[in-house]
């Protein structure tokens, strides 16, 4: 019989958004004519920008032409989008960033998954907590924890509480570890790391020989003008950190996949002989080997963001988000609960009424009022007593679903 791998076993639950997802589909069942609202996984809701769409469509004509049909592309992603996202992204910002050392992919879920292959099976890992589950699950499924003890904390694993105390903004770990999960605009707390948090961040990492591995994917969704939109905004940055970004949230693309990852060409390793080893050819090689590049198409509709027009459409969506966000944090705040986030990022983050567990408040909302939402438990144990509610929704069933909760913690 063939040998599994062991680890997966450890997994101390199911994944978080499916189990969000057996409990509603149960309820649906349950009851037929209930309306139910989604604010709980963050997907968008509007459709594609139309300069995208535009951008597209020219890219399948010219697929349909011989000297316009493209076979495989450069695993890294084609020229045109690297340069584009190097000038837009970061440069009109004034941050360094070239085109060579952008690595386009099909979602930022995967690359902060796989980006752990390139280090040692053995390395030393530190995870916010509550913390986007894929950091932590893909290091359980690599072999770097021991079981998960009755809280679902993994022997193994430095977890930085995220805590109202310190602002849901982990703290450098006293002791060194190889490589740390950072992610401003958090999700899903919605807090941002500060300028000064980062320089921290920053200043252990270089002290430790550490790598610090920082997902942006909500990065558009900063309106604070103090806030880094980059953690290459800090001064040696370049020395120590791996960026994450995504086209899902802010341009429509979570069912079409393009991101990318930057891989400073300075960031090194060390090798099990004490060499010194670049990060930058050991994620292309990873990338080449088991990736085919993003398609053709949709690295032309990414590419369309960086037109002026396509600029205007994303603002736009951002905008629309915040709005929602914005009518989440203070409904919720009116009817007397204890909000966090929705600034900086479309996830508000919420202290349960009457210390309710995080799952028990899931529960509740969705059998009286019809609304999905977030339990923080599945983020991590310092989640418990929390709940996420996503921006992510059409504005009229964002402002009905406030008006449902107030209603039903009114009773």
């Amino acid at each position: 019989m063939a040998r599994i791998n062991d680890n997966y076993l450890k997994l101390a639950a199911g994944y978080l958004f499916p189990e969000i997802g057996r409990r509603t589909g149960l309820f649906r069942e349950a009851n037929p004519d209930a309306e139910i609202i989604r604010l709980g996984i963050g997907d968008v809701v509007l459709p594609l920008p139309e300069s995208v769409r535009e951008a597209m469509h020219r890219a399948i004509d010219e697929m349909g032409t011989e000297a316009g049909f493209r076979g495989y592309g450069p695993e890294q992603g084609y020229g045109f989008l690297r340069e584009a996202i190097a000038a837009g992204d970061f440069g009109e910002r004034g941050v360094e960033v070239a085109a060579d050392e952008i690595f386009v992919s099909d979602g930022s879920k995967c690359d902060s998954g796989n980006i752990q292959e390139i280090f040692s099976s053995e390395a030393r890992v530190a995870i916010p907590d509550p913390v986007y589950p894929v950091y932590l699950d893909t290091n359980v499924m690599a072999g770097r924890t021991g079981p998960a003890d009755e809280r679902g904390a993994y022997e193994g694993i430095v977890y930085l509480p995220c805590t109202a105390a310190n602002g849901f903004c982990p703290q450098p770990p006293s002791e060194p570890v190889d490589f740390v999960y950072l992610c401003s605009p958090n999700n899903p707390t919605g807090s941002v790391a500060t300028r000064e948090a980062l320089t921290e961040w920053v200043a252990y990492a270089k002290a430790n020989d550490a790598v610090l591995l920082f997902d942006a994917a909500y990065e558009a969704y900063i309106t604070e003008d103090h806030v880094p939109h980059s953690i290459y905004e800090v001064p040696g940055a370049r020395e120590v950190a791996i960026e994450f970004r995504s086209f899902s949230k802010s341009a429509g693309f979570t069912g079409v996949r393009c991101a990318y990852t930057v891989v400073p060409r300075e960031i090194e390793g060390r090798a099990g002989d004490g060499s010194r080893i670049g990060l930058q050819g050991l994620w292309s090689r990873r990338l080449s080997t088991k990736f085919n590049g993003a398609s053709y198409p949709v690295q032309a509709g990414a590419a369309a963001v960086y037109t002026e027009t396509g600029k205007a459409e994303v603002r736009e969506r951002v905008e629309y988000y915040m709005t929602n966000a914005a009518i989440i944090r203070e409904g919720l705040a009116a009817a007397g609960l204890r909000t966090y986030g929705g600034v900086n990022a479309p996830y508000v983050w919420l202290e349960t009424p009457r210390g309710m567990g995080s799952w028990d408040f899931f529960d509740q909302l969705l059998e009286q009022a019809h609304v999905v939402g977030t339990p923080g438990a599945g983020f991590g144990s310092c989640g418990e007593g929390y709940f996420r509610l996503s921006a992510f929704g059409k504005r009229e069933q964002v402002e009905e679903a406030i008006e449902r909760i107030r209603a039903n913690l009114a009773t």
